[in-house]
C-alpha cells in the first residue's frame, strides 16, 4: 500500500521524503563535525566564560558576572533564530545588512546551507554561538556595576544594530567588505574587534567601578578562572576548526596553528611577567593565552605554522605592553574602567592578527579556503613581495586597515547609541549602595553560601527552606 509522507509528515518541505533524511548533497562528516564544532563554542561561554567570570572577579561580585554570561547566551539565541540569523547571512537589504527573519521554519531549515554541505539548520546553530559569545566578552568589560536590567535590555539591541551589521559586512557572500575582499577566518574582526570595541565604549557609557573595587579586585576563585580558562583554550578547537565548514586539512592547520599560537603567546607574556615584575602571573599567562587565541583567529587555516609562532610573539607582547604600560600611563584609557581587559585581549589582539594576516596569509592556503576562483585575489604582503605581485600584497593589508576601521567605528556609534537609549529606560549603572553590597543586592543570591551562610536565600522568592540549605535537620 502506498504511503501518503505528505499526510504522515506535513512539515516537510514537499521534496523531501522522510527516507530522503540524508539527501545527496549532504555530506554526513561535514554535518557531524560542524555540530561538534559549533557545541565546543559553546562550551567557551556555558560554562567556560561563566566560570571564568565567576573566579576572576571579587566573590560579592561573582554570581552577577556569571548570570550576565547566562542571560546573554540565551537571549541570543531567541533573537537569533526570530532575526538575527537572516540579517547576518539572508538576502541583501542593504551592502551592509540583511533583511530581517526568521529562521525557524522546517522549510528554510532543511535547506542545503549557502557555504557548506549540511543543512541550514546547522549553520543557523553554529553560527549562533558566536553571536553569543561576542555579547559575553563585551559583558567582560562591564562587570562589577552595570545594572542587570540595562544588560538585559542591552543584548538584544546590540545583536541587532551591531554585531549583524560586521556579521554580514564581513562574513556574508553579499557583504562589501567581503566583496572587496577581507580575509577574517574565523572572527578576529567580526568577533574580538567588535567586541573589545563596543565592551571599551559601552564601560565608557556605564561608568567605572567603585574606587574601593577599581583599587582592589582580586579574583575570588583563581583555580575556578583556571578551569574556564581551560574550557575556553580548548573549546577555540571548535572556534576555528569549523570555520572552513568542510571536514579538511585546512581545519586541521586551523586547528594546530591556534594552539600553536597560544601557547607562544603565553610563554612570551609569561617571560615578560617575569623579566619585568620578577613573578611568573597566573592571571598574566591566561590573557597572554587570550590575545594568542584572538590574534590567530583571523589567520589561522591560511597561514603556516612559523607565522603561527610568528603572530604568538607579537600577541604575547605587544598586547603586554599596552596594557602594562600605555595603558598606566594614558590619562584617556584610564578613565574608562575596562574590568577585564577587554580593549586589550580582545580589540588590539584582534587588531593585530587582521594586520598580520595581510602580511602572511598564504595564496595557496586561501584556495584551499576561498576555493581555486580566488587564486587572483587574498595574497599576504610577504607573498606578494616574494611572488612578484607586491600591489596585490599591499592591497590586502589595505583592506585589513579598511575592516579594523570599519568595525571600530562601526561599534562606537552603535554601542553609543544604544547605552544613551537605554539609560532613557533603565539606569545603566546599579546604585553606590548596590554595588557596596553586590550579588545579594542585585539578585538575592550569593555565591559560596556554605553552611550557616545561605539563611538569607529563605527569605528570596526563590528561597530554599532551612532543611534544604543543610542548617537544621540535615539530611546530609
Amino acid at each position: 500500500m502506498a504511503v501518503n509522507y505528505t499526510a504522515l509528515y506535513p512539515y516537510l518541505p514537499p521534496n523531501l521524503m522522510p527516507d530522503e533524511g540524508s539527501p545527496d548533497w549532504m555530506n554526513k562528516g561535514d554535518n557531524a563535525w560542524q555540530l561538534i564544532a559549533a557545541t565546543l563554542v559553546g562550551l567557551q561561554s556555558v560554562p567556560g566564560l561563566i566560570i571564568l567570570y565567576g573566579g576572576a572577579v571579587k566573590k560579592k561580585w561573582a554570581v552577577n558576572s556569571a548570570f550576565m554570561a547566562l542571560y546573554a547566551f540565551a537571549c541570543v539565541l531567541v533573537c537569533w533564530v526570530c532575526w538575527g540569523y537572516r540579517m547576518s547571512f539572508g538576502d541583501r537589504l542593504l551592502p551592509f545588512w540583511g533583511e530581517p527573519n526568521v529562521a525557524l521554519s522546517q522549510d528554510y531549515l532543511f535547506l542545503q546551507t549557502f557555504n557548506g554541505k549540511f543543512p541550514s539548520a546547522t549553520m543557523v546553530y553554529f553560527q549562533f554561538v558566536f553571536a553569543a559569545i561576542t555579547l559575553i566578552l563585551i559583558a567582560g568589560a562591564l562587570l562589577g556595576r552595570m545594572s542587570f536590567y540595562a544588560w538585559m535590555l542591552f543584548v538584544p539591541l546590540w545583536l541587532t544594530f551591531s554585531y549583524t551589521i560586521g556579521a554580514f559586512t564581513i562574513w556574508s557572500p553579499r557583504g562589501f567588505l567581503a566583496l572587496a575582499g577581507l580575509i577574517d577566518y574565523s572572527g578576529g574582526y567580526v568577533i574580538h574587534l567588535s567586541s573589545g570595541v563596543a565592551g571599551f565604549t559601552a564601560a565608557f557609557w556605564v561608568g567605572p567601578r567603585l574606587t574601593a573595587d577599581r583599587e582592589r579586585f582580586p579574583p575570588n576563585n583563581i583555580i575556578l578562572m583556571l578551569a574556564g580558562a581551560g574550557l575556553l583554550w580548548m573549546g577555540w578547537t571548535g572556534f576555528n576548526g569549523g570555520d572552513p565548514y568542510v571536514v579538511s586539512m585546512d581545519a586541521s592547520l586551523a586547528v594546530l596553528n591556534t594552539h600553536v599560537c597560544a601557547a607562544t603567546s603565553l610563554l612570551t607574556w609569561l617571560a615578560l611577567d617575569v623579566l619585568f615584575f620578577g613573578k611568573a602571573s597566573v592571571i598574566g599567562a591566561v590573557q597572554g593565552m587570550i590575545t594568542g587565541l584572538v590574534c590567530i583567529t583571523p589567520a589561522a587555516g591560511v597561514v603556516q605554522g612559523w607565522a603561527a609562532i610568528i603572530m604568538g610573539l607579537l600577541s604575547g607582547s605587544i598586547p603586554w605592553f599596552t596594557m602594562m604600560v600605555v595603558h598606566k600611563k594614558s590619562e584617556l584609557l584610564q578613565r574608562v574602567d575596562d574590568t577585564m581587559a577587554v580593549l586589550h585581549t580582545h580589540a588590539i589582539a584582534g587588531s593585530l592578527g587582521g594586520l598580520l594576516t595581510g602580511v602572511f596569509a598564504n595564496p595557496k592556503l586561501n584556495r584551499l579556503f576561498y576555493g581555486p576562483t580566488s587564486s587572483h585575489r587574498y595574497i599576504g604582503l610577504l607573498y606578494g613581495i616574494t611572488d612578484g605581485r607586491i600591489k596585490a600584497g599591499l592591497r590586502q593589508v589595505g583592506i585589513q586597515l579598511l575592516g579594523i576601521v570599519f568595525v571600530v567605528l562601526l561599534n562606537i556609534l552603535t554601542t553609543s547609541i544604544i547605552c544613551l537609549l537605554v539609560q532613557l529606560v533603565v539606569p545603566l549603572r546599579m546604585s553606590k549602595e548596590d554595588m557596596e553590597i553586590g550579588d545579594e543586592a542585585a539578585h538575592g543570591e550569593e555565591a559560596y553560601a556554605i553552611w550557616g551562610q545561605g539563611e538569607k536565600l529563605a527569605s528570596g522568592k526563590h528561597g530554599y527552606s532551612d532543611v534544604e540549605m543543610g542548617t537544621t535537620k540535615s539530611r546530609v
